[in-house]
């Protein structure tokens, strides 16, 4: 029997063989640290038997996929250690997640996070048992049976809700028993290092009409040093969190008569601007052309975009005169209409067509989160209108643009190719052509990035752009979708040398993602101290007395004059109060002025970063400010 590894050697081996024995007679150094394999392209357990030839990876935590069957592991540690702590307690579901898993349970009576010490001294104690975890299978009747006797009521939904003819998996670790798909480690003593994080409220499949459960977050490591590392890392973002920023720098607020639609105070408002200005003058020297489209558009449109079959749930509706109508989830429809109000030719091409457009999308409420996730926002959209010979150039161009703008904030990125999934519309030529070009593109490019099978969006591949801040998180911001499916349903169409009709192939990207996003992933990146060029209130003047304002207030305007965003702080108060609410405020830079500066015109200067920094004129200062773009 033949076994490709993941590195292209290949291994004679006599049949059936397990996964892990492949992995110990490879190494064991690897044997100690795998969590899972993939045979074939499929995810399995270590103790998985192959009677086939195959191909075969071996996951360790550094994959994804063995990262979440580690954390997988430790919900079932989690709840075999509730199954102890509280008997009539019941089992719901408990998925890895990003960073960590969780698991709900029906509790008799409610816990809180004061009772997370107890379960984590029980899990120890799990994990020092060293339970060797085993996978059996039930056909259907025996599992709703098996489920029943042990009073698992969530459980026996689930099973209900599986294809009649499928064989029902479980995993067993000393007397607890799971229903799951798995995979899962050997046994329990690998889990060594892992914290529980916080308890809170989850309806029951997510549908605010069932139950509410209690979900107990955690997170899990192989390593105590890489557990303590993320909980560091977590510290820091509670204190960068930009609900609580926005709050305190003037910038957001959200209220309870609009839950997920945003409302920018007047120096949130000058960064969105300063955003979109930056936005608009790159656009603007990359050819492109600024439209907007209406906020409400017929079901008609939406039916022939395929949104009303693919989106409908995420799109707010209503009737006006007896007509269906729906609030644009998207800009692209209307951005096809724009396109098709007037003839084109191929000379034309590529159009490059930009939209600063307010969308809406119907969030669960369980899901919103501060400007992260929101029910209204504005994409800062953009459509490409080509041919197929310059699929690869326009690609390219909005790859560098992407580029440019994440390194002016500092950001590092790393790049995934999405490809067709299950939902998809078209044809298989249609998808091969794009996945290809979008391929294409970033190798010329000498991108490095990473293949994500069947995670397109449902008219084509993408690029998707992850960023990472400045304590190691990442964001999904920036994407580029190449579609030839909108321009044939919305008979797009241009007018090519051969005197003919085409289709044009039509690129969706954005570059900030969502504004409103991109301003809470700042504001958490940069801890509410901007750049600048960027700040809100670039400059606080700070009179020393009351003797000092008409000095101060001509200072005022001179800055003003030179379009320097400044404010001065008038309260009769004493300067080094005055100083300690300008840096909680992260004011790039104070100016103090007292009866010296006053007599000699100049300016006694505190940066955020340095503190005195020393005496300037007037004109240093603005040109200081100037020269930070």
């Amino acid at each position: 029997m033949k076994i490709q590894l993941k590195d292209g050697a290949v291994r004679n081996y006599e049949k059936p063989i397990t996964v892990i024995k492949i992995t110990k007679e490879l190494s064991e150094g690897l044997a100690r640290v795998a969590c899972a394999g993939e045979v074939n392209g499929n995810l399995v357990d270590l103790r998985y038997e192959i009677n086939e030839d195959s191909s075969l990876s071996i996951l360790t935590f550094e994959d994804e996929k063995g990262k979440s069957s580690f954390r997988h592991t430790t919900s079932h540690i989690l709840a075999q250690a509730i199954k102890r702590l509280y008997p009539g307690a019941k089992l719901a579901i408990g998925p890895a997640i990003e960073d960590g898993f969780y698991y709900d349970f029906d509790f008799e009576k409610a816990i809180s996070n004061d009772d997370l010490s107890a379960i984590e001294n029980e899990m120890k104690k799990i994990v020092k048992e060293n339970f060797e975890i085993k996978r059996f299978t039930l056909n259907r009747d025996e599992a709703i049976a098996f489920m029943k006797k042990r009073g698992e009521d969530y459980k026996v939904q689930l099973i209900n809700d599986l294809p009649k003819d499928e064989e029902i998996s479980f995993y067993e670790q000393g007397d607890f028993v799971d229903l799951c798909a798995g995979p899962h480690l050997l046994s329990t003593k690998y889990v060594k290092a892992f914290k529980l994080t916080s308890v809170a409220g989850a309806y029951w499949r997510g549908n605010e009409k069932n139950k509410m459960l209690t979900r107990i977050y955690g997170t899990s490591f192989p390593k105590s040093s890489e557990l303590e590392e993320y909980l560091t890392r977590m510290e820091e973002a509670k204190k960068r969190d930009h609900r609580k920023l926005g709050k305190e720098l003037g910038l957001f607020t959200l209220m309870d008569e609009g839950p997920g639609f945003p409302f920018f105070l007047p120096k949130g408002m000058i960064l969105k601007n300063l955003l979109i200005d930056y936005w608009r003058k790159i656009h603007e020297r990359e050819r492109y052309v600024e439209i907007s489209t209406p906020m409400m558009l017929s079901r008609k449109l939406w039916e022939t975009s395929g949104h009303w079959d693919h989106y409908k749930d995420n799109m707010y509706t209503t009737k006006i005169d007896e007509e269906d109508f729906a609030i644009k989830p998207m800009n692209c429809p209307g951005g096809l209409l724009v396109y098709k109000s007037v003839p084109h030719s191929y000379r034309e091409l590529p159009i490059r067509m930009g939209e600063l457009g307010l969308v809406h999308r119907h969030e669960k409420s369980g899901a919103l989160h501060g400007l992260m996730r929101v029910r209204c926002f504005t994409q800062d959209d953009a459509h490409i209108y080509m041919t197929q010979e310059q699929i690869t150039d326009e690609i390219k161009g909005v790859v560098r643009l992407i580029d440019e703008v994440y390194s002016k904030f500092g950001f590092k990125y790393h790049v995934e190719l999405s490809t067709k999934p299950e939902n998809s519309i078209g044809s298989e030529a249609d998808w091969e052509i794009a996945t290809c070009g979008l391929r294409k593109a970033l190798d010329e490019l000498q991108m490095n990035y990473v293949v994500n099978e069947g995670d397109g969006a449902f008219y084509g591949p993408k690029i998707d752009f992850h960023l990472e801040d400045s304590i190691g998180r990442t964001w999904q911001c920036g994407t580029i979708q190449l579609d030839f499916q909108l321009p044939q349903r919305f008979e797009a169409e241009y007018i090519g040398a051969d005197g003919e009709k085409h289709r044009p192939i039509m690129i969706h990207r954005v570059v900030f993602g969502s504004i409103e996003r991109f301003i809470g992933i700042l504001i958490e990146h940069f801890a509410g101290k901007f750049p600048v060029w960027l700040a809100p209130v670039q400059i606080k003047i700070l009179p020393i007395s009351e003797k000092f304002s008409t000095y101060s207030k001509e200072v005022l305007m001179k800055l003003k004059k030179a379009d320097i965003r400044c404010e001065m702080d008038e309260r009769d108060e004493k300067i080094g109060y005055k100083i300690r609410e300008a840096q909680l405020e992260k004011v790039p830079y104070m100016l103090i002025l007292g009866e010296k500066e006053a007599e000699t015109g100049m300016l006694s200067v505190r940066s955020r970063e340095q503190g005195d920094i020393g005496i300037m004129s007037i004109e240093k200062i603005i040109d200081l400010i100037k020269s930070d773009r």
